[in-house]
């Protein structure tokens, strides 16, 4: 199983989270771009961080929305979109080099994460940037969702993902954060959670019901209140399962 997380994704001298913290704990790191967060000292640091830590560097691509962190949809054109992604790996990707590694996959944030579930034309413009900058890129997202079916139908190597914070609605979506109950806080119940996600079974939906996801790669993030903490109990409890934690993209 992989392991997950939002990094870099502070600005200038404002801070979120504690990269070098979840570092210690994820397998792969979903790097903020420039769009919605990070600058190119942060991208600089955190795949020096990453590449001296032995985790996987990804690009984590959204909209350009500083002030809305990314949470916000834009109908932006395919066309601008399309470059706005491949503007955003290729920047991650020249950091990703100059500390010896490199980018190893892509992963949609926020509004256009959510947005690329169900709306055709922006996810045919992520995929079609990814396959024109690297078509052996694998592609990280929601299982079900219109993104990774055009990344599948077009060649790309297709991740599917849990999120071990979040709750889910009956359909496998992620509720809304607008919405009561959207996150997880109780590091138990996240811990129990991730494990029976890794072994396959089926947890609890937002109705009660039971839902079973079978990821790839378990997200944690960084950004939520005692992230770090929660991030290690997850990690010790599917460690103490017998999951092997291991990154999804190959060096």
């Amino acid at each position: 199983m992989d392991l997950n997380s939002d990094l870099g994704e502070g600005f200038g001298q404002w801070t979120l989270g504690d990269d070098d913290a979840l570092l210690g704990v994820v397998t792969s790191a979903n790097v903020a771009c420039g769009f919605h967060a990070g600058d190119a000292a942060i991208m600089a640091r955190v795949c020096d961080r990453a590449v001296e830590s032995g985790v996987a560097i990804g690009a984590q691509v959204g909209y350009r929305d500083l002030p809305g962190f990314g949470r916000r949809f834009i109908d932006v054109e395919p066309e601008a979109l399309t470059a706005d992604v491949v503007y955003q790996v290729g920047a991650l990707q020249a950091f990703a080099r100059i500390a010896g590694d490199r980018v190893r996959y892509v992963k949609p944030h926020g509004a256009l994460y959510n947005a690329i579930v169900h709306h055709e034309e922006q996810a045919a413009a992520v995929v079609a940037a990814v396959v024109a900058l690297d078509p052996t890129l694998p592609v990280l997202g929601l299982p079900g969702s219109a993104w990774l079916r055009l990344a599948a139908e077009a060649g790309l190597t297709v991740v599917h993902e849990a999120f071990a914070d979040r709750a889910y609605t009956p359909e496998g979506t992620l509720v809304s954060r607008r919405l009561p109950g959207a996150v997880l806080h109780d590091p138990a119940e996240i811990a129990a959670r991730c494990v029976a996600m890794a072994a396959g079974e089926p947890v609890r939906d937002v109705e009660g019901g039971e839902l079973t996801l079978a990821p790839g790669s378990i997200c944690v993030h960084g950004d939520t209140p005692g992230a770090v903490g929660i991030a290690r109990q997850v990690r010790a409890a599917l460690t103490a399962a017998g999951v092997a934690l291991t990154p999804f993209a190959a060096a």
